[in-house]
């Protein structure tokens, strides 16, 4: 009895030497503080607040290596004005010089970790990611559709555009874009799945329903399912599971009650148990190269609705890292004890 208990012994050291090999995840911490995409001011403290709610130290804890980049600075370059697009010459130079890091970051070996900032600077993040990686599938976990053109937004604001700007099969609806010739549109429309929409533009539906885009409404996920919906968006997206992934999360796909510090609430939305679920599942594919996390806009509501919002924000960011509400596994050293030690 005795010897069979020291080889169970055994075998969980070593399963946990190989599970810790296995496992093991380096990450790179990119902070993009900017608000030009939109108009309302005090999302560019993001990264800020979300670092000061601990977030290395919260990763740390997972045994994950890992190294913050800093924050995005760029030179703005002077740029003719494109109708009906706000700060176009911002909005370039900024996510050209964060296309740049991303690729850094992911050529270090680090699943790099985006923190925003407005959605604009996802047209940097996944064109970093695809130029690093060539073939990527992106789940966009978002409220809004962000797909619209110069020509059908209300508002001009880029932050509503990043997913019609970043698809091939949408490159011929826009003009040239001074500032842009670095961003050509390799990211075809069939690799991306939307995820907790409910405030989606007329022209934005026409587009989804005329290309087939693969989009999950709230009225899906309450149909089917937050775990089967998002096998359902990773069957469509990549069949074969051979894709690199990359998830862009705002915030705003929460419920308010959930995240009520962001620019564009819709009621209806995610549970926060929900979101962590869905990046639980993406974590366990082990394909994840890039996670964004956008809109958290401190200088909205109360100190207890931020202290609410980044909350939400570091559960789901530790989520895609392996966080399990089951519990961490059992250090390496802890099962050298006799197993009867847990009895």
């Amino acid at each position: 009895m005795k010897n069979k208990m020291n080889l169970l012994n055994k075998v969980r050291v070593i399963f946990n030497k190989l599970s810790s090999r296995c496992y093991s995840r380096k990450i790179g911490i990119i902070g993009v503080p900017f608000d030009k995409g939109q108009k309302k001011e005090g999302v560019a403290r993001g990264p800020e607040v979300i670092r000061a709610a601990k977030l290395i130290q919260e990763l740390t804890t997972l045994d994950l290596d890992v190294r913050d980049y800093g924050d995005i600075s760029y030179d703005v370059k002077n740029t003719n004005d494109i109708n009906n697009m706000s700060y176009l010459d911002h909005v370039a130079s900024c996510t050209s010089r964060l296309s740049e890091q991303i690729r850094q970051v992911l050529q270090d070996g680090r699943q790099a970790l985006t923190i925003g900032g407005d959605h604009s600077l996802s047209i940097g993040t996944i064109d970093g990611h695809v130029k690093a990686k060539q073939d990527v599938a992106v789940i966009w976990v978002d409220a809004h559709a962000d797909l619209n053109t110069n020509k059908t937004s209300e508002s001009g604001n880029v932050h509503g555009m990043p997913v019609a700007l970043l698809t091939s099969e949408l490159a011929d609806y826009w003009p040239y874009l001074p500032g842009m010739d670095w961003q050509m549109p390799m990211l075809s429309i069939r690799n991306i799945a939307y995820i907790g929409l409910r405030s989606v533009d007329s022209y934005e539906r026409l587009i989804i329903e005329k290309f087939g885009i693969t989009a999950f409404g709230m009225e899906d996920i309450e149909r089917y399912g937050i775990h089967d919906v998002m096998h359902m968006a990773l069957n469509k997206i990549d069949p074969h599971s051979s894709k690199s992934l990359h998830v862009s999360f705002d915030i705003d796909a929460l419920d308010p009650l959930e995240a009520p510090s962001t620019g564009t609430p819709v009621r209806g939305g995610l549970s926060l148990r929900e979101a962590i679920h869905l990046m639980e599942e993406i974590y366990r594919t082990h394909r994840l190269s890039a996670i964004d996390l956008v809109e958290v806009n401190p200088q909205i509501g109360s100190e207890q609705n931020v202290k609410t919002t980044v909350e939400a924000a570091i559960y789901i960011i530790q989520a895609a890292f392996g966080y399990t509400r089951r519990g961490l596994k059992v250090p390496v050293g802890v099962t050298d004890m006799p197993l009867q030690t847990f009895h």
